[in-house]
């Protein structure tokens, strides 16, 4: 395919993933089909509840503007992967959880539908992947992701976009590889991070 013309499939500034992504990088089509479109749509869907959940938290004064964009991440002892706690974490758990855990629901071939801040930290994950913690690494590796910073390229390259989606197939940590499309998540206008969607094909 001539540049000229692949430019016209593409959003230039997802090009910034041949840099970042692991494996070579899906790009974002300006038309989606299948579940790569049902990803897109649904996690904009999921990412303006995000954020009316969000500037709900806010306006009640559960939670200030300076705490929801809190980057002081706190190790969380004993735990494989390193988990971390923030000033906000437990309170998205208990007003993001079921919404995320909701979304995932509309498609079997989703493996998860998540938030991450602008560093791929995840104060909140999925039910099925927070299951209590049992010591042992191999297992909670897999069944407890919850409070992980996804700081590898390709969920940096999630975390931080900001065009319209990135659409990335990469391997995961635990071995299957993954297509992922992200949306980003502004809160009272800035940058807050993402909603990441998981699935197969």
């Amino acid at each position: 395919m001539k540049p000229k013309n692949m430019i016209k499939l593409v959003y230039v500034s997802l090009l910034t993933v041949l840099l970042l992504s692991p494996i070579a990088p899906v790009y974002a089509e300006t038309v989606l089909k299948g579940v790569d479109k049902q990803a897109f749509v649904l996690a904009g869907q999921c990412r303006d509840e995000v954020v009316s959940r969000f500037e709900l938290l806010l306006k009640s004064g559960k939670i200030s503007s300076g705490q929801l964009f809190d980057t002081f991440y706190i190790p969380i002892p004993n735990t494989f992967p390193q988990k971390y706690q923030t000033q906000y974490d437990k309170l998205l758990d208990a007003n993001i959880q079921s919404l995320l855990d909701g979304f995932l629901k509309k498609n079997q071939k989703f493996i998860y539908f998540i938030i991450t801040d602008v560093n791929g930290y995840a104060p909140v994950h999925n039910s099925k992947f927070t299951q209590p913690l049992t010591g042992v690494k191999e297992i909670d590796a897999v069944k407890n992701r919850t409070k992980i910073i996804f700081n590898d390229r390709a969920g940096l390259a999630a975390a931080r976009n900001t065009s319209q989606y990135l659409l990335q197939e990469y391997a995961r940590d635990t071995g299957e590889m993954i297509h992922d499309l992200s949306v980003p998540i502004y809160a009272r206008g800035q940058h807050w991070g993402c909603v990441r969607v998981g699935f197969s094909k």
